[in-house]
């Protein structure tokens, strides 16, 4: 089975330019897709720079020809569902079909809260999002809709144009109603890496989504070299290791790595570099992407 590669790339701490720079070497490198965040502050780093996640696909998408962008994944709470859905087509008609939307409920509970953007409960998160995936697919339609739900109302709205073909949708997580959206709605389920082991139990119940997984990398270009990148490596990201997972080596250790992940039914890999994607990095695991192609 081939596995397609798509980078995660967090756009903070880089000017804009340098985000538009390691797009283009992902590309050139042949990676499938680019990912970004969507936080209105960085993650335990709120005093870091950090772009608007719309605003900043639809620059890359400019930037790139073959990519297909997006975001893993965007916060449902910060974007009215209207609002959302005109975003999507556009970016969808601006790039010539390779947008992806990704959609949580979101992930950073004190965020929503410390933004005043929505209710910080977990219930009421998931319901709201039910209903955004309902009320994009009808605006997407071009069609009039009219939706009277708990969290959105439309009376007899319509919006044009529809996108240019079917917009995919990523969602991530396990819990039971979050498989309910990713096997009514998603085409692609983005399994937490630390939950792997329960793939085969989980995936009757996502339904006809395909797997993808995000997974943290520190690619090793020279035994000599190791211990130091390594080092840095967990200086930088080893407080998230336990979750994330970090896959660590040289490029054949890591094409071995990802060769056991596709053989366990991972279709897609959100790589996530932790020397922030410099272009050799990129450059080297360009041999990983062509050997599972």
């Amino acid at each position: 089975m081939s596995v397609e590669f798509h980078l995660y790339l967090p756009q903070m701490r880089m000017e804009i330019e340098e985000i538009a720079l390691r797009a283009a070497d992902a590309e050139r490198v042949g990676f499938d897709g680019i990912a970004l965040m969507d936080h209105l502050a960085p993650p335990g780093a709120a005093d870091a720079p950090m772009y608007e996640a719309m605003t900043t696909v639809a620059w890359l998408a400019a930037r790139t020809e073959r990519l297909t962008v997006g975001h893993l994944v965007l916060c449902d709470a910060f974007r009215h569902p209207a609002l959302l859905a005109k975003q999507a087509v556009t970016v969808d008609h601006a790039s010539g079909g390779r947008f992806e939307l990704g959609l949580g409920w979101g992930s950073v509970p004190d965020e929503i809260e410390a933004f005043g953007v929505a209710d910080t409960a977990p219930a009421l998160r998931v319901a709201r999002m039910a209903e955004t995936l309902q009320v994009l697919r009808g605006l997407w339609s071009g069609e009039p809709v009219s939706f009277e739900g708990s969290h959105h109302h439309l009376h007899g709205v319509a919006q044009r144009p529809v996108p240019g073909r079917p917009i995919p949708i990523v969602i991530g997580g396990t819990g039971p109603r979050t498989l309910e959206l990713v096997a009514a709605h998603a085409d692609w389920w983005n399994l937490p890496l630390h939950t792997l082991d329960r793939l085969d139990a989980l995936r009757p119940r996502a339904g006809d989504a395909r797997v993808s997984i995000q997974q943290m990398v520190t690619l090793v270009p020279s035994e000599a070299l190791r211990e130091q990148v390594v080092s840095t490596a967990q200086r930088r990201f080893g407080w998230m290791a336990g979750e994330s997972g970090m896959a660590v080596g040289t490029p054949a250790e890591l094409g071995a790595h990802f060769r056991s992940l596709a053989d366990r039914g991972v279709e897609r890999v959100y790589a996530w570099f932790t020397d922030f994607a410099r272009t050799p990095t990129l450059e080297a695991f360009g041999e990983v992407i062509g050997a599972l192609r």
